[in-house]
């Protein structure tokens, strides 16, 4: 049941409005090969100049850890992060992009079957590795969202759902020790996930 509502959540909020295009398929875009970089060109006098882009380095103090067992926290943690940051992500993109669409849709059941539609096809393309979260990944992405969105699952659920399903699963979630309604605390009791959030965005870990 729990891992049903990680599902409904990321049903609910990334309902998708088309399919992704890949660059390849994108008129006029160019194609990098796997591994290459593309770099810019500035042109000085008669020599021509190479300019590549380096990401930010992020550095941070050394962990340190009072025990085994705060350890293997720490890494169950930037397990975790790995797994529900992606989906984070998507609700956040595809949230945008659905509310620019539901924006020209001038009545509630034409938007109630657009909304139909596309959560259909969601489910069918997320549904089977959701279902492999574990309980606590699952938490994680609830409060990843709040990170990304600025908004609890329980609030993007009320709106688009309505205030009923959203108590009802917000009862459910809490029967297995989740909460829809989860923020994320960057500078408080989320400040490790925060830092390994930034440095697993980094490429840093």
């Amino acid at each position: 049941m729990i891992r049903r509502l990680y599902i409904l959540i990321l049903t609910v909020l990334i309902a998708l409005p088309s399919l992704h295009l890949s660059a390849s398929t994108v008129k006029g875009e160019e194609i990098i090969p796997p591994g290459a970089k593309k770099l810019g060109v500035q042109v000085v006098g008669e020599d021509t100049i190479y300019l590549a882009f380096l990401k930010d380095i992020y550095v941070f103090p050394t962990m340190k850890f009072k025990n085994k067992k705060q350890e293997e926290f720490y890494w169950r943690t930037v397990r975790d992060v790995k797994k529900a940051l992606p989906y984070a992500k998507i609700v956040s993109t595809e949230l945008r992009r659905v509310n620019v669409l539901l924006a020209d849709i001038s009545t509630d059941k034409e938007r109630k079957k657009y909304l139909a539609k596309y959560e259909k096809e969601v489910f069918k393309q997320y549904a089977p590795d959701l279902k492999k979260l574990t309980i606590n990944q699952g938490r994680m992405l609830l409060k990843l969202i709040d990170r990304e969105t600025n908004s609890t699952s329980y609030d993007l659920i009320r709106q688009y759902r309505g205030s009923v399903s959203a108590f009802f699963w917000q009862g459910i979630a809490r029967l297995f020790g989740s909460n829809l309604k989860s923020e994320f605390d960057a500078q408080g009791n989320d400040k490790i996930v925060e830092r390994v959030i930034i440095l697993v965005e980094a490429g840093q870990l």
